[in-house]
Protein backbone atom coordinates (compact mmCIF):
# COMPACT_ATOMS: atom_id res chain seq x y z
CA UNK A 1 0.00 0.00 0.00
CA UNK A 2 1.54 3.63 -0.71
CA UNK A 3 0.33 6.99 1.24
CA UNK A 4 0.35 9.81 -0.72
CA UNK A 5 -0.56 13.23 1.54
CA UNK A 6 -1.94 11.27 4.07
CA UNK A 7 -4.52 9.36 1.57
CA UNK A 8 -3.85 5.61 0.95
CA UNK A 9 -3.35 4.07 -3.29
CA UNK A 10 -4.73 0.33 -2.67
CA UNK A 11 -3.63 -2.03 -5.31
CA UNK A 12 -7.13 -3.71 -6.45
CA UNK A 13 -6.19 -7.17 -7.86
CA UNK A 14 -8.63 -8.76 -6.19
CA UNK A 15 -6.83 -12.34 -5.75
CA UNK A 16 -9.90 -14.65 -5.88
CA UNK A 17 -9.33 -18.41 -6.31
CA UNK A 18 -12.06 -20.86 -7.40
CA UNK A 19 -11.70 -24.65 -6.29
CA UNK A 20 -13.62 -26.69 -8.58
CA UNK A 21 -13.53 -30.35 -9.67
CA UNK A 22 -10.75 -30.81 -12.51
CA UNK A 23 -12.78 -30.98 -15.92
CA UNK A 24 -10.55 -33.72 -18.19
CA UNK A 25 -11.56 -32.04 -21.30
CA UNK A 26 -11.20 -28.84 -20.77
CA UNK A 27 -8.00 -26.91 -21.13
CA UNK A 28 -9.13 -24.41 -19.50
CA UNK A 29 -10.79 -24.07 -15.57
CA UNK A 30 -14.46 -24.29 -15.78
CA UNK A 31 -15.19 -21.64 -13.59
CA UNK A 32 -13.47 -17.91 -14.38
CA UNK A 33 -14.01 -15.36 -11.76
CA UNK A 34 -13.29 -11.40 -12.64
CA UNK A 35 -13.29 -8.98 -9.66
CA UNK A 36 -14.16 -5.35 -9.52
CA UNK A 37 -13.70 -2.94 -6.00
CA UNK A 38 -15.69 -0.18 -5.99
CA UNK A 39 -15.48 3.22 -2.90
CA UNK A 40 -19.26 3.62 -1.25
CA UNK A 41 -19.26 7.83 -0.88
CA UNK A 42 -22.19 9.51 0.38
CA UNK A 43 -23.62 12.34 -0.88
CA UNK A 44 -26.70 14.54 -0.42
CA UNK A 45 -29.22 15.67 -3.30
CA UNK A 46 -30.87 18.69 -3.47
CA UNK A 47 -33.97 17.80 -1.11
CA UNK A 48 -31.14 16.99 1.17
CA UNK A 49 -31.62 13.37 1.13
CA UNK A 50 -28.74 11.51 1.81
CA UNK A 51 -27.34 8.97 -1.67
CA UNK A 52 -25.42 6.20 -1.56
CA UNK A 53 -23.58 5.94 -3.96
CA UNK A 54 -20.43 3.37 -5.57
CA UNK A 55 -17.58 5.01 -7.96
CA UNK A 56 -14.18 3.98 -8.95
CA UNK A 57 -11.46 3.87 -5.98
CA UNK A 58 -9.00 6.87 -6.59
CA UNK A 59 -7.70 8.55 -3.84
CA UNK A 60 -8.46 6.21 -0.58
CA UNK A 61 -7.93 6.61 3.48
CA UNK A 62 -8.85 5.76 6.61
CA UNK A 63 -12.70 5.62 6.50
CA UNK A 64 -13.38 4.74 3.48
CA UNK A 65 -15.76 2.05 2.36
CA UNK A 66 -14.94 -0.93 0.09
CA UNK A 67 -17.58 -2.93 -1.87
CA UNK A 68 -15.95 -5.44 -3.12
CA UNK A 69 -17.80 -7.18 -6.46
CA UNK A 70 -16.40 -10.96 -7.80
CA UNK A 71 -18.48 -12.27 -10.69
CA UNK A 72 -18.49 -16.27 -11.31
CA UNK A 73 -19.11 -18.04 -14.78
CA UNK A 74 -19.29 -21.72 -15.86
CA UNK A 75 -16.86 -21.37 -19.22
CA UNK A 76 -17.09 -25.71 -19.27
CA UNK A 77 -19.59 -27.81 -21.02
CA UNK A 78 -21.32 -29.00 -18.03
CA UNK A 79 -22.53 -28.24 -14.82
CA UNK A 80 -19.94 -27.21 -12.34
CA UNK A 81 -20.85 -27.56 -8.03
CA UNK A 82 -18.82 -27.81 -4.87
CA UNK A 83 -16.39 -24.95 -5.28
CA UNK A 84 -15.45 -22.61 -2.89
CA UNK A 85 -14.74 -18.91 -4.12
CA UNK A 86 -11.92 -17.39 -1.57
CA UNK A 87 -10.55 -14.19 -1.05
CA UNK A 88 -7.30 -12.50 0.94
CA UNK A 89 -8.53 -9.98 3.39
CA UNK A 90 -5.19 -7.33 3.36
CA UNK A 91 -4.45 -6.02 6.84
CA UNK A 92 -5.20 -2.60 5.84
CA UNK A 93 -8.85 -3.69 5.51
CA UNK A 94 -11.67 -4.61 8.25
CA UNK A 95 -13.92 -6.66 6.49
CA UNK A 96 -18.07 -6.52 7.28
CA UNK A 97 -18.49 -10.01 7.58
CA UNK A 98 -22.51 -9.91 7.61
CA UNK A 99 -23.37 -11.67 4.46
CA UNK A 100 -25.21 -14.95 5.90
CA UNK A 101 -22.93 -16.97 3.73
CA UNK A 102 -19.80 -15.95 4.25
CA UNK A 103 -16.99 -17.68 6.08
CA UNK A 104 -14.34 -15.83 7.57
CA UNK A 105 -10.88 -17.53 8.28
CA UNK A 106 -8.64 -15.33 10.86
CA UNK A 107 -5.28 -18.04 10.49
CA UNK A 108 -4.71 -17.24 7.07
CA UNK A 109 -7.25 -20.20 5.68
CA UNK A 110 -6.16 -22.77 7.98
CA UNK A 111 -10.06 -22.92 9.38
CA UNK A 112 -12.94 -21.38 8.04
CA UNK A 113 -16.52 -20.67 10.12
CA UNK A 114 -18.69 -17.66 11.24
CA UNK A 115 -17.15 -14.73 13.11
CA UNK A 116 -19.03 -15.67 16.05
CA UNK A 117 -17.71 -18.93 16.26
CA UNK A 118 -14.14 -18.20 16.03
CA UNK A 119 -11.06 -17.95 18.53
CA UNK A 120 -8.30 -16.38 18.35
CA UNK A 121 -5.02 -16.74 20.78
CA UNK A 122 -4.18 -14.09 23.33
CA UNK A 123 -0.63 -13.22 24.46
CA UNK A 124 -0.92 -14.69 27.84
CA UNK A 125 -2.15 -18.25 26.41
CA UNK A 126 -5.34 -18.10 26.16
CA UNK A 127 -8.12 -17.33 23.69
CA UNK A 128 -10.58 -14.58 23.09
CA UNK A 129 -13.36 -14.13 20.74
CA UNK A 130 -12.81 -13.08 17.17
CA UNK A 131 -13.03 -9.59 15.57
CA UNK A 132 -13.23 -8.20 12.13
CA UNK A 133 -10.07 -6.66 13.02
CA UNK A 134 -8.51 -10.43 13.23
CA UNK A 135 -10.10 -12.08 9.27
CA UNK A 136 -7.01 -12.84 7.10
CA UNK A 137 -9.61 -14.19 4.51
CA UNK A 138 -13.41 -14.72 3.32
CA UNK A 139 -15.27 -17.55 1.81
CA UNK A 140 -18.31 -18.68 0.09
CA UNK A 141 -18.83 -22.14 -0.94
CA UNK A 142 -21.22 -22.58 -3.84
CA UNK A 143 -22.77 -25.43 -3.41
CA UNK A 144 -25.89 -24.94 -6.37
CA UNK A 145 -25.13 -26.24 -9.88
CA UNK A 146 -23.36 -23.32 -11.83
CA UNK A 147 -24.90 -24.42 -15.60
CA UNK A 148 -22.78 -24.04 -18.50
CA UNK A 149 -22.63 -20.22 -19.33
CA UNK A 150 -24.50 -19.22 -16.12
CA UNK A 151 -22.80 -17.36 -13.81
CA UNK A 152 -23.06 -15.55 -9.85
CA UNK A 153 -21.92 -12.80 -8.21
CA UNK A 154 -20.68 -12.12 -4.30
CA UNK A 155 -20.41 -9.16 -2.96
CA UNK A 156 -19.19 -7.90 0.25
CA UNK A 157 -17.82 -4.32 2.36
CA UNK A 158 -15.03 -3.37 3.73
CA UNK A 159 -13.44 -0.47 5.58
CA UNK A 160 -9.97 1.32 5.17
CA UNK A 161 -8.50 1.16 8.60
Amino acid sequence: MTMIQGRFLIPFAVTASALCPPIASASKPAVTLAAQTFVERVSTDVNGRQRRVLAQPQELGPGDRLVFVVRYRNEGATPVSGFAVTNPVPPALRIEPSHPQMQVSVDHGRTWGRLAALLVPTPLGGTRRATPDDVTHVRWNVTQPVRPGSEGRISYRATIR
